[in-house]
């Protein structure tokens, strides 16, 4: 699940201290391969006081993690599990296979007070605060980790990846921003570090889930409408979800939508992919747990919009030489 949030805080209590061993056992993955981490993990972007780059040890996925959980938990409406809720972090067996991409806030003083004050103390690193994050999958850590993607929990991706064997596929996953630092500089740091990975993994086709808020798709009829009715995928590219979890996107006549308010409706996250370039399967899908209504995002990088190729950088140079 995917998501940009603003939701009302739910706060939960502290773990029960003599229940933690237990449960981070719950939370132990059974693979035996984990995709490797690089302490010396280069700077992907910077812009002012705030770095993009993937994590370089286990205790910045952790705090990857528990930003999730702020996000996705406490401040949305998903339903934690009694493991996720005592050790507030949002934490799957995907986590051990993927590459976790940060946006770390330097700044000191006033500045970052202001901010501490509105977010969990455990979304931390020992060079900053960490105030974004992303998740990616290529098919080789996937296959080494011997998992499919998360994707393929709610849509069935098997047959486009069949149809596009020659083609290498990333699943992007997670994405979320801490509520004072959702502006357009944060945004732009995780467009630049997930470019530059794309890059630097020659991803062809990058897939993965977004969300609208709520369950009811018949109250996002006009933008699920709106997403079949111009943003469909060729039907070489069309995917359906999962049998029996599968929701028509398109709910109204094309006639008849209001265009203005069907674009004003997309979460900004969609809104982002839609500029890219990105096309969208014709089912949606209902993720009780998130409450949540998933639509699945197919963007093969043959596709992507020059305009960012060209701002970003054809090498993801843009932001990469940019210092506080």
């Amino acid at each position: 699940m995917t998501n940009l949030l603003e939701r009302e805080n739910v706060p939960f209590g502290n773990p029960v201290p003599e229940k933690r061993s237990r449960l981070r056992k719950a939370f132990r993955n059974p693979l035996q391969w984990k995709a490797p981490l690089d302490p010396l993990a280069p700077t992907l972007g910077r812009l002012g006081a705030l770095e993009t780059r993937l994590a370089r040890t286990k205790a910045e996925i952790r705090a990857a993690q528990a930003l999730r959980y702020d996000v996705f938990y406490r401040e949305g409406s998903a339903q934690p599990g009694t493991a996720t809720r005592l050790l507030r972090r949002d934490a799957d067996r995907w986590d051990r296979a993927c590459d976790h991409l940060l946006v770390i806030d330097h700044a000191t003083g006033e500045e970052r007070n202001a901010k501490d004050a509105e977010i969990d103390a455990s979304a931390t690193s020992p060079e900053g605060k960490i105030v974004g994050t992303y998740r990616f999958l290529t098919g080789g850590n996937a296959e080494r980790a011997g998992v499919d993607f998360y994707t393929g929990t709610e849509f069935d991706i098997a047959p486009l990846m069949t149809r596009q064997a020659h083609l290498n596929f990333m699943e992007l996953g997670r994405s979320c921003v801490l509520p004072p630092w959702r502006n357009k500089r944060t945004v732009e740091l995780l467009w630049q570090g997930c470019w530059a990975y794309v890059l630097n993994n020659k991803v062809d086709v990058m897939i993965g889930c977004a969300s609208f808020e709520g369950t009811d798709p018949d109250r996002l009829a006009e933008p699920l409408s709106f997403l079949a009715h111009h943003a469909a995928p060729p039907a070489e590219w069309q995917v359906r979800a999962q049998p029996g979890r599968g929701v028509a996107m398109a709910r109204m006549a094309a006639d008849t939508l209001d265009m203005k308010r069907a674009l004003h409706a997309l979460p900004p996250l969609i809104k982002g992919y839609l500029r890219l370039g990105a096309w969208f399967a014709s089912e949606a899908v209902i993720d009780r747990q998130f409450k949540t209504t998933d639509v699945l995002v197919i963007l093969p990088v043959s596709q992507l919009n020059p305009r960012y190729v060209s701002y970003y950088g054809a090498d993801a140079g843009r932001r990469a030489a940019e210092r506080a």
